[in-house]
């Protein structure tokens, strides 16, 4: 089906932050699978991860209980702090499955099942996670929606307050905006809504599926600001480029859920959470997140510099190896050009050009994107 704009190269293999081509040309890849790739490509513990679960246990259903995915849960409940934990496969599903959950959690105490949502965020493809994402265009063509979701400004605690009502049961907000720009939460917003929720007795969701897993400079986003949700999403970067995601929850919201409320057939499935294990276990022990911290200040003063004195430069932002640079042109040119180049790019939300990067990307291949990017917005400025 013609869903995809598609890139006119075909990738064969990959190995760190670089692919290559069925032409043999290599490229750096700061698109990173769109933010999955956090430990580069073909990193050897989630290859041999899979090459070993491949060859004991593939799939077996969740009626039965494995190995790998108890020693995940085990590792993300610890990490993170939060009790309870269910396996998905993606992060649309991690999205369903914590608005399904707080809804539940209304239900049982008293309130209804609205849920305040952030404009320009991003939640999934399903037909509830776009009515929570707060981009319109998402939804054309597909009425009638489910109801029950309002989106409000981002970054704006006053309009939260003003939003929620005895039907609401949570806030579902992204601590970083992925899809919406690189639009980092300020640490008042965060805090603010903590209070907020805890005061008006609702849940607060925080959608980590592109600026978790070390993303932001820390294993979980909420980390960095010291705030703690009740609800945590995730997906992408969890896997190590092997399909999965999860929703973690406190003990005390998780235990509505009751046998038969919700399901998967393939979710948490012994391959992928032995990848997962893998590359959770690799991301804490090569000090990935601290990376992201150190690499992605690198990255935004390159930008920085390189770009001074650039009126087409509106703003440049981010947290760790999630940064953006907010353009005051059309980015799809830009992309294209340092395609052209060797690197592969990303422009979101029209006008901002997203590197995400592979935590674990040298500073020469830092470099190398920065000049290039740089080179190929001055040809499209010059035409």
């Amino acid at each position: 089906m013609k869903l995809y704009k598609r890139v006119p190269i075909r990738l064969v293999s990959g190995k760190g932050s670089r692919v290559k081509d069925a032409e043999g040309r290599e490229y750096i890849d700061v698109l990173a699978g769109i933010a999955v790739n956090s430990l580069g490509h073909c990193h050897p513990a989630v290859v041999e991860a899979v090459r070993e679960q491949a060859g004991r246990l593939i799939h077996c259903s969740n009626f039965y209980a494995t190995e790998p995915q108890a020693k995940l849960a085990e590792l993300l409940v610890t990490q993170s702090g939060l009790g309870k934990i269910f396996f998905c496969n993606s992060g649309a599903e991690a999205a369903e499955g914590a608005l399904k959950l707080a809804r539940k959690w209304g239900s049982k105490n008293g309130r209804g099942g609205g849920v305040i949502t952030m404009d320009g965020s991003f939640h999934g493809r399903t037909l509830a996670t776009i009515m929570a994402t707060g981009q319109p265009k998402y939804r054309d063509g597909f009425d009638p929606l489910p109801s029950g979701f309002q989106t409000v400004p981002f970054n704006d605690l006053e309009a939260v307050k003003k939003a929620v009502t005895k039907d609401t049961c949570a806030v579902m907000v992204e601590p970083v905006q992925g899809e919406g720009g690189v639009r980092p939460a300020s640490r008042e917003y965060l805090e603010g809504l903590r209070r907020f929720c805890d005061e008006a007795g609702i849940l607060l969701i925080f959608d980590e599926v592109q600026c978790g897993m070390g993303r932001t400079g820390f294993l979980f986003a909420y980390q960095g600001y010291g705030v703690t949700p009740d609800i945590v999403t995730l997906a992408k970067a969890l896997g190590g480029g092997v399909p999965i995601g999860a929703v973690l929850a406190r003990e005390s919201v998780a235990e509505v859920f009751q046998p038969g409320n919700h399901g998967t057939t393939f979710g948490g499935n012994p391959l992928a959470t032995a990848a997962a294990r893998a590359a959770v276990t690799a991301l804490i022990e090569e000090k990935l997140p601290e990376r992201a911290r150190e690499m992605g200040d690198y990255l935004v003063s390159s930008l920085q510099e390189a770009t001074r004195g650039m009126e087409v430069i509106a703003d440049i932002r981010g947290r760790g190896l999630m940064v953006g640079v907010e353009l005051t042109i059309d980015g799809k040119p830009v992309v294209e050009k340092m395609l052209e180049k060797g690197v592969l790019g990303n422009c979101t939300a029209g006008k901002v050009m997203r590197f995400v990067p592979p935590l674990n990307i040298s500073k020469a291949d830092l470099d190398e994107v920065v000049r290039v990017f740089v080179e190929s917005l001055r040809e499209t400025i010059d035409g």
